[in-house]
């Protein structure tokens, strides 16, 4: 069946034990979720319930229909970056019609099996765009961080730098003491869970938060709060709205939200390999991403922003004892309840306390060691993982990965075409080919004859025997089309000069492609050995 969310067999030997453990571990992620899910919209430049009303249908929508047992979607720090640029250069109604458009293009990625081509990204490129987004989140919360005076923090980051510069000498002393009590907060709470008893089971996040927005309150400090920037949060789910669409906004929105897909599928199928490894069970790329698909062509029409699978959040939700979907489904339950029943105390949270969470959130989400460990890797991995990272940081993420999936690609060809090799068959392993040598010429091919090592071929051309040319393609395990015609060009050359080539050891996947291509037909049929000897023995009877 080409759609069937993992629900519907998350209930073979399902009891009220395991329905404990998911309501629970929801629960725990909803709570966790709800400070998350207003920094990224805010730090996309959305009003704050944008997060949460994407963390409620959204990943109530991505745990009833995708194809991971323990997945938790919503909002993510990935997306903070592409989503700001969005709506900085086209505006929110445009960034609705992006994620729209984005969820169709998610939706055919799953439905036409392209769920497992995301795994072919190389780990340079992921790692690459991944610190660099990290970099480009913490720079952005430097403005609330600091309570610095800039009425709009620009997309690029030459220009961010700029402006931050220009307004150093308006940070604010509170905000700046406030924001690095958080942090340092969220971090001793890190260092120290193993030792806090019951208190470990409260989030870091969460415990922040609160403290953050008593002490805002209890003194009256002057920082800027959700209510003072963005009047505070609504206590109920928006109303369904059309969004407007029009063929010359859509025009302009392919390219941003073909980015968006990508970034979500990988962001998603990430997150799902890893909740696999954590929970010994696979799921089905091509599920999540029709799921990720139906929640982000949805959650415009209630003035969401993008959605995908968080790692964070379902790290959290398998520690917490998540064994099935429902437990996704009760964190966007829990999510609403607190929407609909603690809305309005949410106008006290501190900006900076939001702030320094989103700089915690962005330095675990990069994997900096990566870059201290690049003097172990070859040159060619250094410059993919070193480029995509500087581009993402300085210019565009869709021009980073393009950029990487180039030199990955490029680097690739190196190396299979350097391990593909020619080598001549020895007179001491077939003795009737001594004083044969440029008469009766055999060679042995190793590896794969494609577009980047014909030069393999080439080099016999230039060398051909006056009588027999006999090659030994055994040990090729791979023909492309191109390899192809250069072997045909070989035979023509051959014909031409009145030499008989012989052809050995064809099988699989080579020799699949020498019938497709007709080959057997320009070649006489005494043309074809199974093996080199028994080639060698007809060549020189």
């Amino acid at each position: 069946m080409f759609f069937r969310p993992q629900l519907l067999d998350s209930f073979t030997g399902y009891n009220r034990a395991l329905l404990t453990k998911d309501v629970l571990a929801g629960v725990t992620v909803g709570v966790v979720a709800l400070p998350l899910a207003m920094a990224f919209a805010i730090a996309s430049g959305l009003k704050p319930e944008a997060g949460i009303f994407t963390a409620i249908i959204a990943g109530g929508l991505i745990s009833l229909l995708g194809g991971s047992r323990v997945q938790i979607g919503g909002p993510a720090g990935a997306f903070i970056v592409i989503v700001y640029g969005i709506v900085e250069r086209y505006g929110v109604p445009n960034l609705l019609l992006a994620t729209a458009m984005s969820g169709v293009f998610l939706f055919l990625m799953g439905l036409f099996r392209l769920g497992t081509l995301v795994r072919f990204i190389p780990i340079a490129v992921i790692i690459g765009f991944t610190n660099g987004i990290a970099f480009l989140i913490g720079l952005s919360q430097i403005k609330d961080f600091f309570g610095l005076q800039i009425e709009k923090m620009p997309a690029h980051f030459f220009q961010s730098i700029h402006a931050l510069l220009q307004a150093a000498n308006t940070f604010n002393p509170a905000a700046l003491g406030l924001a690095c009590g958080s942090l340092g907060l969220l971090i001793l709470w890190r260092l120290f869970n193993s030792r806090l008893g019951w208190l470990a089971h409260l989030p870091g996040t969460v415990v922040t938060m609160v403290l953050a927005t008593i002490i805002t309150s209890i003194f009256n400090l002057p920082i800027d709060t959700i209510g003072t920037r963005f009047g505070g949060i609504p206590s109920s789910l928006p109303s369904f709205e059309w969004i407007p669409i029009s063929w010359g906004n859509a025009e302009y929105m392919v390219a941003p939200a073909l980015t968006l897909a990508l970034l979500g599928a990988i962001e998603s199928l990430l997150c799902a390999r890893i909740a696999d490894g954590l929970i010994h069970d696979r799921h089905e790329s091509n599920q999540e991403l029709m799921a990720q698909g139906i929640a982000n062509f949805t959650i415009p029409f209630f003035g969401g922003m993008p959605a995908t699978g968080t790692i964070a959040r379902t790290v959290t939700n398998i520690e917490s004892g998540a064994t099935t979907p429902i437990s996704g489904i009760v964190h966007a339950l829990t999510l609403l309840i607190i929407v609909l029943f603690a809305a309005p105390l949410a106008k006290n949270i501190p900006l900076a306390c939001l702030a320094a969470i989103l700089m915690y959130v962005a330095w675990n989400m990069g994997e900096w060691k990566k870059f201290i460990e690049l003097k172990q890797f070859r040159l060619p991995y250094r410059i993919t993982i070193l480029s995509v990272f500087f581009l993402t940081v300085i210019l565009d993420l869709t021009i980073a990965v393009e950029v990487g999936l180039l030199l990955a690609f490029i680097t690739f060809i190196y190396r299979i075409s350097s391990l593909s090799r020619c080598e001549t068959a020895l007179a001491s392993d077939y003795p009737r080919l001594a004083n044969q040598q440029g008469r009766i010429d055999a060679y042995r091919i190793h590896g794969a004859i494609f577009f980047g090592a014909v030069k393999l071929l080439e080099k016999i051309e230039a060398n051909l025997p006056t009588h027999t040319l006999l090659l030994d393609l055994k040990n090729v395990i791979y023909i492309d089309t191109s390899g192809m015609d250069t072997i045909m060009e070989l035979a023509h050359l051959c014909k031409l000069r009145n030499i008989k080539l012989i052809i050995c050891g064809l099988a699989h996947q080579p020799l699949e492609m020498v019938e497709r291509s007709d080959f057997f037909s320009v070649l006489p049929p005494d043309s074809f050995y199974p093996d080199l000897s028994s080639g060698v023995e007809a060549a020189t009877a």
